[in-house]
């Protein structure tokens, strides 16, 4: 029947009792799963994550101008991670100016992003990861 319509037999289920077929066009099936998947792929939101460093000594105008940049970020639905580095005999100020300064960013951010971890620690990085809401 296939064969005289100028169509193709397609098993669509060899584990069926009695295996199921369907006669069609493969190429234009084929053809239509392509798109699908291509749709499929376009919808489908990738989340990055960000990283905006800084220092404890990073004066007021180069820190509002990196919020400026996450606030972009965040509005591009991207996660972003703020590491604060501290070098040499900077570390003894991270639960100081350190913390201040991460609380300052946060409080900004209060409207805009959801705090995924607070500043934490990691060597001699102080870091926190916002989110968007």
């Amino acid at each position: 029947m296939a064969y005289s319509e100028g169509l193709d037999l397609v098993e669509m289920s060899a584990n069926a009792d009695p295996p199921v077929c369907r006669i069609m066009n493969y190429d234009k099936f084929r053809y239509e799963q392509k798109k699908k998947q291509q749709e499929a792929k376009k919808k489908q939101t990738i989340v990055e994550t960000k990283e905006i460093k800084f220092r404890p000594k990073t004066e007021e105008h180069d820190l509002s101008f990196k919020i400026g940049h996450i606030k972009k970020f965040l509005s591009q639905k991207n996660k972003v991670k703020l590491t604060m580095r501290f070098r040499g005999r900077e570390i003894v100020y991270a639960q100081t100016l350190g913390l201040e300064a991460m609380n300052k960013i946060m409080e900004t951010l209060e409207e805009d992003a959801i705090i995924l971890q607070p500043p934490k620690m990691e060597g001699r990085q102080l870091v926190m990861f916002v989110g968007p809401k």
